[in-house]
């Protein structure tokens, strides 16, 4: 499984990158990745590559800009040291959130990161959870896009949950909640939210029998958490009995740990896509798991050229 393929990582996920190259049982690759005073970063591989797949282990979490140019010399560094095939591995694909334009004059910013990926010699791309799906087609190449709803749905099913409700944190992820209450016997609400005039806060609606229930709060990321906190409260308001939080991406930025902390979730589970290991000591109610299995599988199927597709679920 290992003869011909290299693992190689960046700075913004080690300890995923470690524990995938455990399931694959073979090291990483040696390189250096360092940044000169000025902040200029300056990249080394220090084994062979040449004829070698290599996959790239490397989300553009935050720091997103510095995080992408690491990739992208990554790559660089890997197509001029001849390696066969090299594959982006982004477990958390930054700038998703800006898959077009909703106002005059704006850039479609993830685009423009996928061209810059293809430019820079990126064979394939391995991701999970696109904030919006339409994303691979900004790819000119192949994309395998995963999901982390069986490592989810693993640790829900464990928990034993009694009378589940699935929610919806908005409108536009009542699919995503739809397949996963289909897949727990669950039931699903959805919260609309409102704002009523400008500078009022925003109202919460439920659509959906919650009381009494155990409520799971769904969504493909967390970022500041103002939405989910708030969801959740409107959940306990309509008489929820416990209420709980999923994600694929925990990105939690400026006041969200503050906000899960204060807030009336009992517990927030998310994956290891971003590495979490600062947050995880200041907020007790996070519960991560780890995606390193299923990327490992995919990327042992992609280097022996077997089927992905049952890894699509």
């Amino acid at each position: 499984m290992t003869n011909g393929v290299k693992l190689i990582t960046g700075n913004a996920n080690r300890p995923l990158a470690v524990k995938i190259s455990e399931h694959f049982g073979m090291p990483l690759t040696d390189t250096t990745v360092t940044t000169f005073s000025d902040g200029e970063i300056m990249v080394q591989i220090n084994e062979n590559v040449r004829g070698y797949d290599v996959f790239v282990i490397q989300p553009t979490c935050a720091p997103v800009n510095h995080n992408i140019m690491e990739l992208l010399l990554l790559i660089d560094a890997l197509k001029r040291a001849s390696a066969r095939r090299i594959a982006a591995v982004i477990p958390y694909y930054g700038y998703a959130r800006q898959d077009r334009k909703v106002q005059p004059r704006v850039p479609i910013s993830s685009k423009l990161v996928a061209d810059l990926l293809t430019a820079a010699g990126t064979n394939r791309i391995l991701t999970i959870d696109l904030h919006a799906a339409q994303i691979q087609g900004f790819f000119n190449i192949p994309v395998d896009h995963l999901y982390a709803a069986p490592v989810l749905l693993d640790y829900i099913k464990k928990c034993r949950f009694e009378n589940l409700v699935i929610v919806s944190p908005d409108a536009g992820g009542v699919e995503r909640a739809r397949a996963f209450a289909k897949r727990l016997d669950a039931s699903l609400a959805i919260v609309d939210k409102r704002r009523e005039a400008a500078n009022v806060s925003k109202v919460m609606h439920v659509i959906g029998d919650v009381k009494g229930k155990d409520a799971i709060i769904l969504d493909d990321m967390i970022d500041t958490a103002g939405t989910i906190t708030q969801a959740a409260q409107a959940l306990k308001d309509n008489g929820a009995k416990r209420v709980f939080a999923a994600c694929s991406h925990a990105v939690l930025s400026g006041p969200a740990i503050e906000r899960i902390n204060n807030s009336v979730l009992e517990e927030v589970i998310t994956t290891d896509t971003i590495s979490l290991d600062d947050k995880v000591s200041v907020c007790k109610k996070l519960k991560v798991l780890s995606v390193s299995s299923l990327l490992a599988e995919a990327i042992k199927r992609i280097h022996e050229e077997t089927s992905v597709s049952s890894l699509f679920v």
